[in-house]
């Protein structure tokens, strides 16, 4: 046994690509037992830095790289990445033998904090909570980026993992604040929910036995 309770195990990798007439994507390599190490590139400045915050916190070892048709918008390349990251964690994570499966995290950034819920099982389901937005500078486009862009990431995301992701934000922050406690604190439910458990002995974490 590792330290926090982290189950020594054989990393689980893959690798993912997704190509379409607008996107290219390639994930050379997504470890999720790995130390937070990550290179991210995906033409999109903002999700670059909200993706490595993502991959550090969770504890993920993650190669990303992506090219679209950003001279358009940022709105194909977002959303297409979201489903190439959710289709290769659904890839690693199999038939989710062992795992912990459901996780939460809540992370405070300055004045913002932002609370995350996940259940790993093989249903898709997303809800954003963010009635604090009344703002209408906390929506505002930041670096080609915006709360509305996170919503669809999020969605591809959760869509493609199949699984439960429930976000609230609340507080007085701006958009990068909002943002970048939301995408630690997935990182940090994700690694608890992707973890092994011992008291599992690799059964599928369901009581009817399949997810």
């Amino acid at each position: 046994m590792g330290l926090f309770g982290r189950k020594k195990v054989n990393a689980r990798k893959t690798g993912y690509e997704r190509k379409s007439k607008e996107t290219e994507i390639k994930i050379s390599m997504l470890n999720i037992d790995g130390t937070g190490k990550s290179e991210i590139s995906t033409s999109i400045g903002f999700l670059d830095h909200m993706l490595t915050l993502f991959a550090y916190h969770g504890f993920f070892d993650l190669k990303l790289k992506a090219v679209g048709d950003t001279e358009v918008d940022n709105h194909h390349l977002n959303e297409d990445i979201g489903i190439a990251l959710g289709e290769a964690f659904k890839k690693v994570l199999g038939d989710c033998r062992g795992i912990t499966r459901t996780a939460s995290a809540e992370v405070p950034m300055d004045m913002a904090s932002a609370r995350v819920a996940v259940d790993l099982s093989n249903r898709a389901a997303f809800n954003f909570d963010d009635k604090e937005l009344m703002d209408l500078d906390a929506i505002e486009d930041n670096e080609g980026y915006s709360i509305h862009l996170a919503k669809d990431f999020f969605e591809s995301f959760a869509k493609k993992l199949c699984m439960n992701l429930h976000i609230e934000i609340e507080g007085k922050g701006d958009m990068h604040h909002y943002l970048e406690a939301v995408f630690k604190a997935l990182g940090i439910a994700l690694d608890k929910a992707t973890r092994i458990d011992p008291r599992r002995a690799g059964e599928v974490p369901s009581s009817k036995g399949i997810l």
